[in-house]
């Protein structure tokens, strides 16, 4: 009887990669990440329905917690991380979490995705409760500090989600809403940094901007709420004042430093 074996464990369809040139290389690589895009398609009903289930949590206050391990656990401190400055959030609204602590973000940590009960005892760091909710993400399904965080939250009655890139997977089995990217083998056999990664990576931008879009934190399609913490961002203010309100521009860029964002400027001078 034959060992299963997770689609992004399974040999590449490419072999003998080391005798390729440069060229073909790029070429065969790009090849394999076109099949990534329709792969979200096919998910976007199980992505729809997480999102519709947590903004009813987070408009009652409740927060979304990403949890996940190596390459996952970075992409989920990633899009929580970037989720203030777009949108002007406080960073206690998504957080992300990942196996062996912030120290992993750069530098893998022994072991530290094996731990079941480890991912309960940093989220219960954040006192999380039933109002909120946790979304284990992990390529290969199996990974047990995931496993273990959304056992442990299903116990305690918070909602749970998953992402992962191989069916019927562990984690999908564990969380309520599973939502999974069946991108197939990696080019590298085994290396889900690349399709299953950048399938998550697309995936939580996706989960992340359409619940601040439905929590108000974009009107039109403009970041109204971002943090103007760079020159590049204060001139982008600018112009979106400008075009909102249709002024000059140095009267755009004076209410933007004075009221500190687009929303509360546009606000300001239609009162």
């Amino acid at each position: 009887m034959k060992t299963y074996k997770p689609t992004t464990e399974q040999s590449s369809r490419y072999d003998n990669l080391e005798q390729m040139n440069i060229n073909q290389l790029l070429v065969n690589m790009n090849q394999e990440d076109k099949s990534v895009p329709l792969a979200l398609e096919k998910a976007i009903p199980s992505i729809q329905y997480f999102v519709e289930q947590t903004l009813i949590r987070m408009k009652k206050g409740g927060r979304l917690f990403y949890i996940g391990a190596g390459t996952s656990g970075r992409l989920g401190v990633l899009d929580a991380s970037e989720c203030p400055p777009t949108f002007g959030i406080s960073d206690d609204w998504i957080i992300g979490l990942i196996a062996g602590g912030d120290k992993a973000l750069r530098k893998a940590v022994e072991n530290a995705e094996d731990n079941e009960k480890m991912a309960w005892l940093d989220l219960e760091q954040f006192k999380i409760n039933e109002n909120d909710v946790l979304l284990g993400i992990a390529a290969s399904g199996t990974t047990p500090y995931v496993l273990g965080g959304l056992k442990y939250a299903n116990e305690n009655n918070i909602l749970t989600g998953s992402i992962s890139c191989n069916e019927n997977s562990l984690v999908s089995k564990e969380a309520v809403c599973h939502i999974e990217l069946i991108v197939g083998p990696e080019f590298v056999t085994g290396s889900t940094r690349m399709k299953a990664g950048t399938a998550q990576k697309l995936a939580l931008n996706m989960i992340s901007t359409s619940i601040m879009i439905h929590l108000g934190r974009v009107k039109g399609n403009k970041m109204v709420d971002m943090q103007l913490s760079n020159k590049k961002l204060v001139e982008r203010g600018t112009k979106m004042i400008m075009e909102e309100l249709e002024i000059t521009e140095n009267l755009a860029k004076s209410l933007l430093l004075k009221h500190g964002s687009v929303r509360k400027s546009i606000e300001f001078y239609n009162q």
